[in-house]
C-alpha cells in the first residue's frame, strides 16, 4: 500500500510542469529571464530531490526479500515524504499565483512595469548583487514582501523576491510608495541595516529616564523605519504622501499603540516620515504635510498616558533621525546611508525643474530611471501641478512603456548575438534600442 502511495506521489509530481509551458501572457508582461530561470531552476531542483527521496523510500521498502520493514517505521517515513510533497505543491502555487496574474489584460503589463521600478529601487551598485524581483497585485490593504533567500514552506530558500502590492493602489504614484518601501526591506536585509543600527539604539536606552521607552520603541520599529527611509531616499515626497494614503484609517487605529507590532503606529509613522524628509530634503513642504496630518488626527481627547508617550517620542525624534541619516554600516564601507542614495537628485527644487522641463509629458519621463520618474510625479502632485487624472494616465503609460522596452531590449539582444535563454535580462540594458524602434511598438499606447 505504501509503495503504491509513493508511486502516486511521483505521478502527481510529474504533473507539475514548468511554468514556461502553461503560463499565458503577452511578451511585455513576462517576468525577467533572470527571475524565470531562478524560479524554474528552483522548482526543478526541488522536484528532483523529492523524486530521489521517493525512489529511495520505495527501494527501502523492497530491500528485504519478502520481509518488509516494520509498518510503524514505514508509515513514519512515508508521512515525512508526503509533508515534503505538500510543501513543494505550496511553493509551486506561490509562484503560479504570481505568474498567472500576468495574463490579465493591461494589468499583466503594468505589473511587469512594476518589476522594472522595483529593480531600479533596489539598485545600489558596488554594495551587493541584487536578486530578481517579481511583483503582483493583491487584494489586501498593505503591501508585503517575501524577501529573496528567506524560507519557503518546507524550508527551501526562495530564489527571488516577491512583492505584493494592493490592487487599490493601481494606477497612481501611490503604488511607488508601497512598492519601494517593500524593496527597502530587501535592500536593508542585504546590507544588514537593522542589526547594524540596533547597538546604537540600545546604547541610547542605557541613559534611562523617561526617554528609555521611546528608544526601546525606535529599536523595535527599526526594520519598518529603514524601509520608510529607503522609499524617501528613492522617490522623495511621494513616499510620504503615499504613506498617508495607506495609514489614513479610523482614528482608533491611527492612535492604537501595540507594543509588539514591528510597525510604528500610524500617527507617529507619518510624523517620522516628515522628519526624515526634512532631514534629507530641507523644504517648507514637510511642515505643511505634517500640519495637514495633525489636522486630520488632532491629539485632543487622548488619555494622559498616550499623550506622554507621544511627547517623548517627538522629543527623541530629532536625535533618532540624525542617527539614522548619518549611520555608516560596515556594508557601506565607511559611507552613510544618505551618501549612497540619490538624495541630491530628489531635492524638491530639482524635481520641480525636471517636471517643468519635461512639460508634464510622459515621453521624456520614460528615459529617466523609474524611481526618478515617480519622484517627479509625486512632487508634481504634492505641488498641485498634476491632477489625479493626469497622474493615472501618466503612470499607466510609463509602466506599459517600461515593460515593453524591457521585452524589446531582450528581443534586440537575441537578434544580434547568440544568447542562452537563461541569460539575465537587465532592467536597463546596455544595448539600448533607438527611440524610433521603441516608438514603433508603442503607437497603440500613445
Amino acid at each position: 500500500m505504501l509503495s503504491g502511495e509513493a508511486r502516486a506521489l511521483l505521478t502527481r509530481l510529474d504533473s507539475l510542469r514548468p511554468y514556461a509551458l502553461h503560463m499565458p501572457m503577452v511578451t511585455a508582461a513576462a517576468i525577467s529571464p533572470a527571475a524565470q530561470t531562478a524560479v524554474e531552476s528552483h522548482m526543478s531542483m526541488a522536484k528532483r530531490r523529492l523524486r530521489s527521496m521517493v525512489n529511495q523510500f520505495i527501494h527501502w521498502l523492497q530491500r528485504h526479500d519478502g520481509e518488509g520493514p516494520a509498518p510503524p517505521e514505514a508509515q513514519r517515513r512515508f508521512t515525512l515524504l508526503r509533508l515534503r510533497f505538500n510543501s513543494i505543491i505550496c511553493q509551486f502555487d506561490i509562484f503560479a499565483d504570481v505568474l498567472a496574474q500576468r495574463s490579465e489584460h493591461e494589468t499583466g503589463v503594468w505589473v511587469a512595469g512594476l518589476d522594472d521600478v522595483a529593480a531600479d529601487a533596489l539598485e545600489l551598485p558596488g554594495y551587493y548583487a541584487a536578486p530578481p524581483v517579481i511583483c503582483y497585485l493583491y487584494r489586501g490593504h498593505g503591501a508585503a514582501i517575501r524577501r529573496a533567500r528567506t524560507r519557503l514552506p518546507g524550508g527551501d530558500l526562495t530564489p527571488v523576491a516577491i512583492i505584493s502590492v494592493p490592487r487599490e493602489r493601481m494606477v497612481g504614484n501611490g503604488v511607488a510608495s508601497s512598492l519601494v518601501h517593500e524593496v527597502g526591506h530587501q535592500g536593508a536585509a542585504l546590507l544588514d541595516l537593522p542589526n547594524s543600527l540596533k547597538p546604537a539604539l540600545r546604547g541610547m536606552q542605557l541613559k534611562g529616564g523617561a526617554e528609555r521607552v521611546a528608544w526601546t520603541l525606535w529599536e523595535r520599529w527599526i526594520g519598518e523605519i529603514v524601509a520608510d527611509f529607503w522609499a524617501l531616499a528613492k522617490i522623495g515626497v511621494a513616499a510620504t504622501t503615499g504613506l498617508i494614503g495607506v495609514v489614513s484609517l479610523p482614528r482608533a487605529f491611527v492612535f492604537r499603540i501595540a507594543m509588539d507590532d514591528p510597525h510604528p503606529f500610524p500617527w507617529i509613522r507619518v510624523k517620522l516620515s516628515c522628519a526624515i524628509g526634512r532631514a534629507l530634503y530641507p523644504h517648507p513642504q514637510w511642515n505643511s504635510w505634517e500640519a495637514l496630518w495633525e489636522s486630520f488626527y488632532p491629539t485632543e481627547g487622548l488619555d494622559e498616558q498616550k499623550r506622554r508617550l507621544l511627547a517623548v517620542l517627538q522629543a527623541t525624534m530629532p536625535a533618532f533621525v540624525s542617527l539614522l541619516v548619518d549611520h555608516r554600516p560596515r556594508a557601506l564601507r565607511g559611507k552613510s546611508l544618505t551618501e549612497v542614495m540619490p538624495v541630491a537628485d530628489r531635492q524638491p527644487a530639482r524635481l520641480t525643474a525636471y517636471y517643468r522641463s519635461w512639460g508634464g509629458s510622459p515621453i521624456p519621463m520614460r528615459e529617466a530611471s523609474p524611481t526618478l520618474a515617480f519622484a517627479v510625479i509625486g512632487q508634481a502632485r504634492a505641488d498641485g501641478k498634476m491632477t489625479p487624472e493626469e497622474e493615472s494616465r501618466t503612470v499607466a503609460n510609463l509602466l506599459t512603456y517600461w515593460a515593453m522596452r524591457s521585452a524589446l531590449d531582450i528581443s534586440a539582444i537575441c537578434a544580434t548575438q547568440p544568447m542562452p535563454r537563461s541569460r539575465q535580462r537587465t532592467q536597463h540594458s546596455k544595448h539600448q534600442l533607438g527611440t524610433s524602434q521603441i516608438e514603433t511598438g508603442l503607437t497603440a499606447i500613445n
